[in-house]
């Protein structure tokens, strides 16, 4: 179906204007906006876009956020820091959101930050379809780059049928990494990495490193939002990742590198159809491990 006419644009300050342009009166309405850089502006785009649609008297507004920003900062983990992924939670609901359609948060407790329904989707389904050609008859192990991640990582096992792996690292800076132990076996194997978000790729290069070291044949990762920067093409030209698979959550530049980029507008599509017909997405991602 054709997207609904609206128009978003700048005052000479910066400050953003929109207005919808055709009537939206008593309509399921979804906006969807990932916060991926500029973040605020993006953030602030999307907030101002659903209080429009609040104000032109739509009858559900959903917020469709692939990649939702500020994820990583869910926690006080130092003094006097703030928690701006419940910020931001907050900031939807009083613009006007009735309810949140996302993927792969960083954290499962982000869903309990809302106080509106939260649809939570993963990108799994999209990547397992993709697996099936690349892996096929591999020695495959599974590794988690980091502790938190071993929960991803074991489902992905899992399915898969694949062994299992952990590397430990020691963040020095924001964005330095160094890998100092693995756990499992990898030697001649082909090694799959799995995370939710990569930025400066400092971890999945440094845990690269070390499964090489350890005799891994080949070094492949799976990330669902590749928010890439400078630094992070720089590491990637190294050579030490095979190849950076990820989805069109927030835009991605290849920059002649091996990234293989999988759309998940099927996924959404479905999921979107699917609450607006007041029926279970569940089954877009009930998949064994998860």
């Amino acid at each position: 179906m054709p997207l609904g006419e609206a128009t978003v644009t700048s005052f000479p300050d910066g400050e953003t204007f929109v207005k919808i342009n055709e009537n939206i009166r008593g309509a399921d309405v979804y906006l969807i906006q990932s916060t991926c850089p500029p973040s605020n502006h993006h953030l602030m785009e999307l907030l101002i876009m659903i209080d429009a649609a609040r104000r032109a008297s739509a009858n559900r507004i959903t917020a469709v956020i692939p990649f939702y920003g500020y994820a990583r900062q869910d926690r006080k983990d130092q003094p006097r820091v703030p928690i701006t992924a419940k910020l931001v939670a907050n900031l939807l609901v009083a613009a006007g959101a009735n309810r949140i359609l996302t993927m792969d948060l960083h954290s499962q407790q982000i869903q309990g930050f809302f106080d509106i329904p939260v649809d939570h989707l993963y990108a799994s389904p999209v990547f397992f379809t993709y697996f099936g050609e690349c892996f096929k008859d591999s020695n495959l192990v599974v590794c988690s780059p980091d502790v938190g991640g071993m929960k991803m990582a074991a489902a992905y096992a899992d399915v898969l049928g694949a062994g299992l792996g952990l590397v430990g690292k020691k963040r020095k800076s924001a964005t330095t990494v160094e890998a100092i132990n693995l756990v499992g076996e990898v030697k001649d194997c082909d090694v799959l990495l799995v995370d939710d978000i990569t930025e400066t790729a400092g971890t999945l290069t440094s845990a690269a490193k070390l499964l090489r070291e350890n005799g891994a044949r080949s070094v492949r990762a799976a990330v669902s939002h590749c928010v890439l920067n400078d630094i992070a093409y720089e590491r990637l030209r190294s050579g030490l990742i095979d190849e950076l698979i990820t989805t069109n959550s927030v835009p991605v530049d290849t920059r002649g590198l091996p990234i293989t980029v999988l759309s998940i507008a099927d996924l959404l599509g479905k999921a979107i159809l699917r609450i607006n017909g007041n029926e279970s997405i569940t089954s877009l991602f009930r998949i064994k491990g998860f």
